[in-house]
């Protein structure tokens, strides 16, 4: 039976198009029913033209839109939005999974708006104090690594890293369907004297969880070398971590285009490896991994970049479904029950 998933359709910044884009693709491609959530007067002509390919004799995609009179820009200030606009896009979607009429919420809009409401509408889980932004990074070996906190929080405590770290090993475990999630604590050295007062405060409290198969500290190398299955760390260092890794993918991809087109034997090169270079990009795309999840809210909160084209739009509402499908808030609630 297909899973129905609510999408901030003004959330990106070259909204609603790359949203009414991703949400027939995944209503094509997955086992999924897509909400709209936006002013109904813009989205509606427009859903009409993209579903101008879908002729008489072609099942129509479950696209649907859902009407909200406001929405939260990237310039709004998080607090006030939330406050002000109350059928805002994020708030009138949110309300939806709350109701219990949809499992999902995926969003590319303001982060800090969408941790904020989605905090407000949903609440926390039992035994979370702080939700945490997951994202899931490339390694060597092919299977991702998740990295938690990515900003959510500025400023953490040992506690609320213990509680990342379980909400990170019930993701892995029931989503990514790791047997025995490998976890790390992000530090500067494996050594237990090594980091600062949180990561030195934290290490004895990860030693003692029980179910948890704890590695240690490890470094910045380690997110991408295949050695953890999730890393844990505050939001300040998550997303400067996020941050560079997004900026070292896109280096890499402009340098290795110029290189190939600055011979004629490299443009000859690039000719018959297209494969192998196309694979390399895919990668490193962001697009594939369909955006951060909010973890310690009561509902699936998948919340995606900014720039997010139609591909990471419809690879959120993919791994919303998942999170929805992999009761994973249940886990977390009995993996923090049972510590």
């Amino acid at each position: 039976m297909p899973i129905d998933i609510v999408l901030d359709a003004m959330g990106s910044d070259k909204a609603p198009d790359p949203e009414i884009r991703g949400a027939i693709l995944a209503a094509r491609t997955l086992d999924v029913r897509v909400h709209l959530v936006g002013p109904e007067d813009l989205l509606r002509p427009k859903l009409r033209e993209c579903l101008k390919n879908y002729g008489s004799g072609k099942e129509r995609p479950p696209v649907f839109i859902v009407q909200a009179s406001e929405w939260i820009s990237m310039d709004d200030k998080a607090a006030l939005a939330v406050r002000s606009k109350r059928d805002s896009s994020m708030r009138v979607g949110l309300k939806m999974i709350r109701e219990g009429r949809a499992a999902g919420f995926v969003t590319a809009g303001n982060t800090g708006a969408a941790m904020a409401t989605a905090k407000m509408v949903l609440g926390s889980l039992s035994g979370v104090d702080r939700p945490a932004l997951a994202t899931s990074l490339p390694t060597t070996t092919g299977n991702p690594c998740v990295l938690l906190d990515v900003g959510a929080n500025v400023d953490s405590d040992p506690e609320n890293l213990v509680q990342f770290a379980v909400m990170g090993h019930v993701f892995a475990k029931n989503v990514l369907r790791y047997a025995s999630p490998r976890l790390g604590l992000l530090s500067i050295g494996e050594e237990d004297g090594k980091g600062n007062s949180l990561t030195r405060d934290t290490l004895p409290l990860l030693r003692e969880l029980k179910g948890i198969n704890f590695l240690g500290n490890v470094e910045g190398r380690d997110l991408f070398n295949g050695r953890c299955d999730v890393a844990v760390c505050d939001g300040f260092t998550g997303n400067v971590a996020l941050k560079t890794c997004e900026g070292t993918a896109k280096l890499l991809s402009v340098s290795l285009r110029e290189s190939l087109k600055s011979t004629v034997t490299s443009q000859v090169g690039a000719l018959l490896s297209r494969k192998a270079f196309s694979a390399f990009k895919k990668r490193l795309d962001y697009s594939e991994y369909g955006g951060a999840q909010l973890l310690g809210v009561r509902g699936p909160v998948i919340v995606g970049h900014g720039s997010s084209n139609e591909r990471a739009i419809m690879n959120g509402i993919r791994v919303a479904a998942e999170f929805a499908k992999a009761e994973v808030n249940a886990g977390i609630e009995a993996a923090l029950a049972g510590r």
